[in-house]
């Protein structure tokens, strides 16, 4: 059987087949010696996500950190649970707002909560998917790194993020949806090869993922104008430093 039908499908206990809910990568996609280099790079994105956690530290302590971090897991969880999410192509196409949870919690708690919610996903509705978390933690992460550099670059130190304008949003999240789309093509050609099939099914994902870079800075956009009717208020530190205040 097809790798991805078999793993879009599972049996309940009458005997039905029904549909379950996907991660971005299906066990099968990935799979022998090569999970060696996706544990490689969940492990190296898992380290880099700690240096984050320490540069949010600095304006942050321990406490208010470990609330964000949770807010962000919690909202993950919605993204890839409640909001709208279809499949397509490779994979599922979900509304993942990594940029909302970055501007609004800091790039550590991002990271923190897009892996935890993530886990917790497999954990409660895709054990099968388990196998896959160092290749989907990837996938989510890497990009999440990108959107913390073009972030130093694009906005200048002096503007907080409360003042950013659509293009510097649609930037972030271009970025952002841009590279868990390079990444879904990666493990898909990296573990499937260049079959006509396999590349069809890859550019049927990116093309659908594409929408997500449309509504999102819409999104992004509203959540910042919230924000800024709290700005002078951020109470234990809940927000992220750098939302409502200069480097």
């Amino acid at each position: 059987m097809d790798c991805n039908l078999a793993a879009q499908t599972a049996t309940n206990a009458a005997g039905v087949v029904v549909r379950r809910k996907r991660m971005h990568i299906e066990p099968g996609v990935v799979d022998g010696a090569k999970m060696v280099f996706a544990y490689g790079t969940a492990a190296a994105a898992a380290g880099y996500s700690l240096k984050l956690a320490a540069n949010d530290l600095k304006f942050a302590k321990v406490p208010a950190f470990a609330v964000r971090a949770a807010l962000a897991t919690i909202g993950t969880f919605i993204f890839f649970e409640v909001m709208p999410h279809f499949s397509v192509g490779i994979s599922e196409v979900h509304f993942i707002l990594a940029t909302t949870l970055f501007l609004l919690l800091g790039s550590g708690a991002a990271a923190a909560g897009l892996t935890m919610g993530l886990l917790i996903q497999g954990l409660l509705f895709a054990p099968t998917d388990l196998p896959m978390f160092a290749v989907n933690m990837t996938t989510l992460l890497v990009p999440l790194f990108a959107l913390d550099a073009l972030a130093k670059r694009i906005v200048p130190t002096a503007r907080a993020y409360v003042d950013l304008d659509y293009t510097q949003v649609l930037k972030m999240s271009a970025v952002y949806q841009g590279g868990v789309i390079a990444w879904v093509a990666f493990w898909a050609i990296y573990g499937q090869g260049v079959g006509a099939e396999n590349i069809q099914s890859v550019l049927a994902f990116g093309g659908a993922y594409l929408l997500v870079i449309v509504v999102e800075p819409v999104a992004d956009l509203a959540m910042l104008a919230i924000a800024k009717t709290l700005k002078g208020r951020n109470p234990a530190g809940i927000l992220t430093h750098r939302l409502m205040n200069a480097a």
